[in-house]
């Protein structure tokens, strides 16, 4: 059996989630979203964030998340801009386009965008009404190449899509990560005040299935509902969603686990530095994107799962490797001596 590090969400929950389910399990609770543990969970959430004029919604998974946010934010002739790996863009299927709304995507060497590639589409977007209109622009905090945005790029972001008419709507699959990056001087707060809406990620982080919709903007929060029911995502059994967020900001519990991922990705990037790797992306977080050649990647796959990312040429590849809170320290260890016999290959 090979060892994955191909994803964050290949264990199931965190013990605490399971014991938390099991014992108000014959708990009678009233459904749909309406129950007390999912309106404990968006009391805390709105107290982390610090606006308490916050609408929380609770789905099972991020393409979901995804798609009701944009969908129900935006009229039919309105497009979202995206980076041209967000997530959207490179792995949901279409979702998004398969609604009606057409995805503007933008080539960046990060995974970032910044306001000067927003004003790019909007420039080539003038004949109105023969073209669609750009209304949201969507980010990931971490990206899908493991970067995480300052809060300057962040306040710049949001700046600019005030002053033309925009939204700006943050992916955060793996926000705990990003906000435990030792480069990191975001707050949740800033996501609070900085965001049209957000989503807070749970199932990479803990929890066994389940993300946080946060709406700001309380002009996108009315009938946010019918969007949830029509698109089949409002639970009849929500506690399930809304205990485990309770327990996950009970005693900080996600950011701890969220920093132990990142620190297990740290160990390991520092091995690949010491064989004189390069990378694909510069990151502090639980993915990481080393370059190896054809015979490395090999070697590795003997014993380890992960992706192969991006071709760089006919012999060499970035590959992903990422790690999460139960990715175990003997795991890392056994990974870590494989990479050191990398060194002459």
């Amino acid at each position: 059996m090979k060892f994955s590090f191909k994803n964050d969400y290949a264990e199931g929950c965190h013990p605490r989630i399971l014991e938390a389910l099991s014992a108000t399990n014959l708990v009678q609770q009233n459904g749909y979203g309406l129950d007390d543990y999912c309106l404990n969970a968006e009391h805390l959430i709105q107290k982390k964030i610090n606006n308490p004029r916050a609408k929380v919604h609770f789905v099972s998974g991020g393409t979901q998340a995804n798609l009701i946010v944009i969908s129900a934010f935006l009229r039919p002739h309105e497009s979202v801009i995206s980076p041209a790996t967000g997530h959207i863009f490179t792995n949901e299927s279409g979702a998004i386009e398969a609604t009606g709304h057409k995805v503007h995507a933008v080539e960046t060497e990060d995974g970032k965008i910044r306001p000067e590639d927003i004003r790019k589409v909007i420039d080539v977007h003038q004949n109105k009404p023969h073209q669609v209109k750009q209304k949201l622009v969507y980010i990931s905090n971490s990206t899908e190449v493991g970067t995480i945005y300052s809060k300057k790029e962040l306040i710049d972001l949001y700046q600019f899509c005030q002053e033309n008419n925009l939204f700006l709507f943050v992916d955060g699959a793996r926000l705990g990560h990003a906000l435990k990056a030792e480069t990191n001087d975001l707050t949740l707060e800033d996501f609070g005040k900085y965001t049209d809406a957000f989503y807070w990620g749970g199932t990479k982080n803990g929890a066994l299935i389940g993300e946080a919709m946060v709406i700001n903007n309380e002009e996108l929060q009315t009938e946010f509902g019918f969007h949830l029911k029509q698109k089949g995502a409002m639970l009849a059994k929500g506690r399930l969603l809304g205990i485990q967020f309770q327990e996950l900001l009970k005693d900080d519990l996600y950011f701890d686990l969220a920093n132990l991922a990142n620190q297990k990705a740290m160990k390991i990037k520092k091995s690949f530095q010491e064989i004189g790797c390069h990378f694909l992306s510069e990151t502090f977080t639980n993915q990481i994107f080393p370059i190896l050649n054809n015979s490395q990647i090999e070697k590795l796959s003997e014993n380890f799962d992960f992706y192969v990312w991006k071709k760089i040429d006919e012999d060499k590849s970035a590959v992903r490797i990422i790690t999460s809170w139960a990715t175990s320290d003997e795991i890392v260890e056994k990974l870590i001596a494989e990479i050191s016999s990398l060194r002459n290959s």
